[in-house]
């Protein structure tokens, strides 16, 4: 990436990097149970803000990506949330997003109502119970694994350090009883200062109204946030948080961008979407590299149908951020081992739709929008969430459909186990006979996976054969002792090597060892 100029549209060859960022922030919003486009009203506030503090270009462009994907690594501690929470991580984000959580008033407040709300009064009972004997050790790790995470996936993107600094920071507060390293006044990034006074200004004004946002974010100045930033929003937050509601957000945030916009080459478009599928990949454990591989399974199919070249690359992309809108559906359906009830299945299948309304936002991305949104549609009509058939599914769409079973037949399952190669290519050939999915497409992808991989001899960063066979099963959630048991050895060889993995890689926390396992296709 780089500085350069640009309205919205490619130029020279190159793409508004806002272009595809804007659009993307959607799936954080989904997965913090906020209504779409907040992301980018906060980066409207926080730019905003910036230019009233008086702030330099520079500055101001790294508040503008640091508050549009302050919480890009959400799914980072879902798994875990959403067991800390009585199965609804998503409800709990938005409850507690106008809260100072370091109040024990407001954070007793935020257990009562809002964790297990939908579970029956004795089950509920019984997470509010362990969430508020758990909640206080379980914090530090849920802001280490969200912060490393949401930093990793800014490198990715090629975004400043100071960025990716302030992405490693969006837990810490002013008065340093924050997390995960409980810093302090200024030895928290201007950038993430700024983004933390916005953030709660756009929360509370939607939540309640404009001055009740001043007055709150004006209390909290010298316990959470800055006192001059504070004393800047409480003094102007009217003007700042003006029009949000009125405008057209989409023009506004990219209109709030400093010069130089920053660009990309089109050439940059698939990184980006690979960093976006692992984001979303990463919010369950069996999911992890699920997007990454449907895409390869989808490359080698394209190649037997042949696809033309920019059919094969639009096919790519698709697959890779089919799953976009998973991030939107709280771990506690996801995790379900046994059956799902009726008011699940329709989270689930609304999945899909979302994953569609999150591509169609960015100009770049939009013409991806019906492919990746098809990718549970059946030949026959009962898939979803359109209930298409045959001709209005085209080939690219029907090979996702067919790359994505295949992926999720031979992957395990909180309420089945993984099947083998040839068990799954005879789930495919039903699916094809019966007329759910393309015959064509059933046998393009069988026979791509038919290929002999080639062993890989090297590891990156020096891991060794067995430590890639830990990070393997720590990736998918297997505890210290789970990893002892798979690998017969004893709990502390185990846990030297996870250690051994963390130092060689750079992480501290397992949901960026995760990451990182996804970002160098271990996990394969």
């Amino acid at each position: 990436m780089s500085g350069g100029t640009g309205a919205g549209s490619p130029d020279g060859g190159r793409l508004r990097l806002a272009d595809l960022l804007a659009a993307l922030s959607v799936a954080t919003d989904l997965g913090h149970g906020q209504a779409p486009e907040t992301a980018m009203r906060v980066c409207i506030v926080a730019s905003r803000l910036a230019d009233r503090l008086g702030l330099g270009a520079a500055e101001r462009g790294n508040i503008y990506f640091a508050s549009l994907l302050r919480h890009i690594g959400c799914t980072a501690y879902a798994h875990e949330e959403a067991v800390l929470f009585g199965g609804d991580e998503i409800s709990a984000r938005a409850a507690v997003a106008t809260r100072d959580i370091a109040n024990p008033r407001e954070a007793l407040s935020f257990t009562f109502s809002a964790v297990g709300v939908s579970l029956d009064p004795v089950r509920r009972a019984g997470a509010i119970a362990s969430s508020l004997v758990r909640t206080p050790g379980a914090i530090r790790e849920l802001a280490a694994s969200n912060c490393e995470v949401g930093s990793m996936i800014a490198r990715q993107l090629d975004l400043p350090d100071a960025v990716q600094a302030a992405l490693n920071q969006v837990y810490e507060r002013w008065d340093g009883k924050g997390w995960p390293n409980k810093l302090a006044g200024e030895r928290l990034s201007l950038a993430v200062r700024v983004t933390m006074v916005a953030d709660a200004g756009v929360a509370v004004a939607d939540a309640s109204d404009i001055n009740t946002a001043c007055s709150v974010v004006g209390s909290r100045a010298g316990g959470m946030f800055d006192p001059e930033i504070c004393k800047s929003f409480e003094t102007s937050g009217a003007d700042l948080l003006s029009g949000l509601d009125d405008g057209d957000v989409w023009q506004m945030v990219l209109e709030s961008e400093p010069q130089p916009h920053r660009t990309a080459s089109e050439t940059r478009i698939d990184p980006i979407a690979r960093a976006f599928a692992d984001m979303a990949d990463l919010k369950t454990t069996f999911t992890r590299s699920h997007s990454s591989e449907v895409a390869r399974i989808c490359a080698g199919a394209a190649v037997r149908v042949g696809l033309d070249q920019a059919s094969m690359v639009d096919l790519n992309r698709a697959a890779l951020l089919h799953d976009l809108g998973r991030v939107g559906v709280p771990n506690g359906v996801w995790d379900k081992p046994g059956r799902l009830s009726s008011i699940d299945w329709e989270r689930v299948r609304l999945h899909p739709y979302h994953t569609e309304r999150i591509l169609s936002r960015s100009p770049v991305l939009a013409h991806l929008a019906p492919i990746a949104g098809m990718h549970h549609e059946r030949q026959d009509g009962s898939g979803y969430y359109k209930q298409l058939s045959k001709a209005a599914i085209p080939m690219t769409a029907r090979i996702l459909a067919a790359a994505d079973v295949y992926q999720a037949v031979t992957s395990h399952r909180p309420h089945r186990p993984g099947r083998d190669d040839t068990a799954a290519a005879a789930v495919l050939d039903s699916e094809a006979r019966t007329g759910k999915l393309d015959p064509q497409a059933v046998a393009a992808v069988l026979a791509s996976e038919g290929r002999v991989s080639v062993a890989r001899t090297t590891w990156p960063d020096g891991l060794t054969d067995r430590e890639v066979e830990v990070l393997r099963l720590i990736s998918r959630g297997a505890s210290q002792k789970e990893v002892g048991v798979a690998l017969v050895i004893s709990h502390r060889t185990a846990a030297h090597h996870i250690q051994h993995i963390y130092d060689k890689v750079g992480v501290s926390t397992r949901a960026a060892a995760a990451m990182y396992a996804m970002e160098h296709d271990l996990l394969a």
